[in-house]
């Protein structure tokens, strides 16, 4: 699998927490966030990213900023994107069983790097369930065509 992460200013440490999170489990990823302090716009780093999720070069994405929110509504305006903005690990594992998440967001001013951990351990491991969530998932990427 092969995974982007982004953030900006407000995303940089916990974004480098979880790339240890990406090598222990042996994932191959590409680090695209900010590598600053400085404040910088967070759509500037998620639509490109999120871009590339759409595209098929990368199978999932993580982003994070302060809160998660600005990720999770900029990344979301790509076509073909499904984040979901995640601070417990329930959601982290229902969002991919239940919506087949592409993007997980995730917000450093709200969660530490402990639960980042096990949130970033359980999305990249559950499988999606398909079934009765499948044609729900259709309709919501339908909507795009609209």
């Amino acid at each position: 699998m092969k995974v982007i992460i982004t953030g900006d200013h407000a995303g940089m440490t916990l974004r480098n927490e979880v790339k240890n999170v990406l090598e222990e489990l042996g994932f191959e990823y590409e680090d695209t966030g900010a590598d600053c302090k400085s404040s910088v716009d967070y759509p500037d780093y998620a639509l490109p990213a999120a871009k590339r999720v759409a595209s098929g070069e990368f199978d999932r994405g993580i982003f994070i900023c302060g809160t998660g929110i600005g990720m999770s509504i900029s990344a979301n305006k790509v076509d073909g994107i499904r984040c979901a903005l995640t601070h417990d690990v329930y959601t982290a594992k229902a969002t991919r069983q239940h919506n087949n998440s592409n993007i997980l967001a995730m917000g450093e001013r709200v969660i530490g790097p402990g639960l980042a951990h096990e949130i970033v351990k359980t999305w990249l491991t559950t499988e999606y369930e398909g079934g009765r969530h499948e044609r729900r998932v259709e309709k919501m990427m339908q909507a795009e065509k609209k």
